[in-house]
This record gives C-alpha cells, structure tokens and sequence, in this order.
C-alpha cells in the first residue's frame, strides 16, 4: 500500500515514519510513504503558499495553486484532508484505507485550505477528534500507523487485531501477564485455570461491562 502525505512540514514525520512495526513494514516493502511538499509548486522568490483570506479575519489560508499542482497528479488516489471539520476518524474508516492500493492525505495548516481544494482535489474529510492542532500532520501519523498494522504480514499475530477496542462496537478486556500476583494484586482466577470457554465467556462479560461503563454510546448509536 502507498501513501502519499503532503504537507508544509515534510520533516515531521522522519523519525516516526522510521521506528517500531511502521518502519519495519516500509523495510519489508509492505508500505510506501511518499512526502510531498507543495512548496514545490509554489510560485515567486518566496516560494508563497498561504495568504490572507478574503473578507479579512485571523491567520493564514493555504493557497489554491500550490495545492492544486500537488493533488491533480494523484487524482487516480483516495484523497483525504484531515481537518477539524471532517468526519471523525474511527475504526471503520482505518478498515476501509487498508483495503485500498493508495491513499494520499492532506495535511492541513494555519486556518486550513482555500475551500477550492476540497471542493475539486478532495475525496473525504477526516477528522482526528473535536479538538484543533496546529496542523495535519499528527492526524496523518494516526492513519498511517491505524492503517499499516491491519495490512498482511505487517503485525506478527494477526489474532491480535480480531477482538481489540472498537471491534463489533465493543471496548477491549482488561489484560494481565506474568506474575499473577503482585503486591497482593491477583490476576483473576479464570485466567489461570485452562478452561478455555470460561475464559472466553468471561472476557466477553468484561467486553459489554467495560463499554457500557466507559463508552455507552458505542451500544446506544
């Protein structure tokens, strides 16, 4: 799978991109990330691309042009922009990024994108939760890393991502290891007996008690 990230700020994403099962999934050629700076296709001594907006008002507004000369090649991609104002970023979402060849993702800056772009050089929007940053770029780190460890061969068990938070709209079952007891804390004693289908039953008790005490709207939606 490919992604290709534009962003004012290609050098954010160096070492994260580089460490842990990610960068080891780019190693194994299981995922490529191209950075794509639309300060390339920027114009003028100063290589401008934000301006003031129309109509007056605080900040910057990313130029149309730059973006437009940096999203048109990639029109054959699924074109994200992550802002404040898309569609919170969930699990279903990362599910349908993994079963895609390429997916390009715009991260935005200042007061956003001249709506321009979104109107003619972008797919969906996608929003990393109801709070603003400073840009896109963390958003983009989170799809890439929720997306790369649902891709074949990417996480050493795959059984690993069947039955964790999110899934069938459930949260995850508290987890212990080794060793069962600590400062007088115990591991629960159906984990250690071998009974597989009283530890099965138990975790999906733990599933449905922990969601309603902590995300009740995932059962209620």
């Amino acid at each position: 799978m490919k992604f290709n990230v534009v962003s004012l700020f290609p050098e954010f994403f160096a070492s994260p991109l580089d460490v842990s099962f990610v960068g080891k999934a780019r190693r194994d050629g299981l995922v490529e990330v191209a950075l794509l700076d639309p300060r390339d296709h920027a114009t003028g001594v100063h290589r401008q691309v934000d301006d003031a907006p129309y109509g007056g008002g605080a900040g910057m507004v990313m130029m149309v042009e730059p973006l437009a000369k940096t999203l048109e090649p990639l029109a054959h991609t699924h074109r994200v922009y992550l802002t404040p104002a898309g569609r919170p970023l969930d699990q279903a979402t990362l599910d349908r990024f993994s079963n895609m060849e390429e997916v390009t993702l715009l991260c935005g800056r200042y007061e956003g994108v001249d709506e321009r772009v979104v109107e003619h050089f972008i797919d969906e929007e996608v929003s990393l939760g109801d709070y603003v940053l400073l840009g896109g770029e963390v958003a983009a780190l989170a799809v890439i890393e929720g997306v790369t460890r649902l891709l074949p061969g990417a996480v050493g068990n795959p059984a690993s991502t069947e039955h964790e938070s999110f899934r069938h709209r459930r949260l995850e079952e508290p987890q212990y290891t080794r060793p069962a007891e600590f400062r007088g804390w115990a591991v629960p004693d159906v984990l250690l007996s071998g009974d597989h289908a009283r530890i099965e039953a138990w975790r999906e008790e733990q599933r449905e008690q922990r969601t309603k005490d902590r995300r009740p709207d995932l059962i209620e939606d």
